[in-house]
């Protein structure tokens, strides 16, 4: 992984197969110049993986509550393309809260966390890079299967 990441949580491993439960801020580079700002992302440069998926959420109600789920082997990164939102993390030992706002700096998420997405902003566009294509046999749907299984991997 590049400079660009910055650790915030998580046990510290000692290379990407160890990960677990893991998670941490990322700052994208940026390019400015008088036309605006450029920012870019390479998969297995700024990001510990190579992006297998992007998808978008956006028109998402102020009110409106997403995410709720662990995965088995995916991971990610979250940023916020426009506007703002809250993301929940929880690797079964701690929770933490993170305001995503600025679309050069992302979340990663590895395999066996919780995320829980709230509080959209007006025109909020949130962007996600994914390791794997969808698999839904890779989900914890439920919080108990979630705590059950980081119990089996500790």
């Amino acid at each position: 992984m590049s400079d660009a990441v910055d650790k915030i949580g998580g046990p510290s491993p000692s290379s990407k197969a160890e990960i677990k439960g893991y998670f941490q801020s990322i700052a994208l580079p940026v390019i400015t110049d008088p036309r605006g700002d450029l920012t870019f992302v390479e998969g297995g440069n700024h990001i510990p993986f190579n992006i297998r998926r992007v998808y978008y959420l956006y028109n998402v109600p102020v009110d409106a509550q997403r995410g709720g789920h662990a995965h088995q082997e995916l991971e990610q990164v979250v940023f916020a393309l426009s506007g703002s939102f809250r993301i929940t993390v929880d690797d079964g030992h701690t929770r933490t809260e993170h305001f995503l706002r600025d679309p050069r700096k992302g979340l990663y998420i590895s395999k066996l966390v919780w995320r829980e997405m709230d509080l959209f902003s007006q025109g909020a566009v949130c962007m996600v890079l994914a390791s794997q294509p969808y698999d839904e046999s890779d989900y914890f749907r439920e919080y108990q299967d979630f705590i059950k299984a980081v119990g089996q991997n500790s």
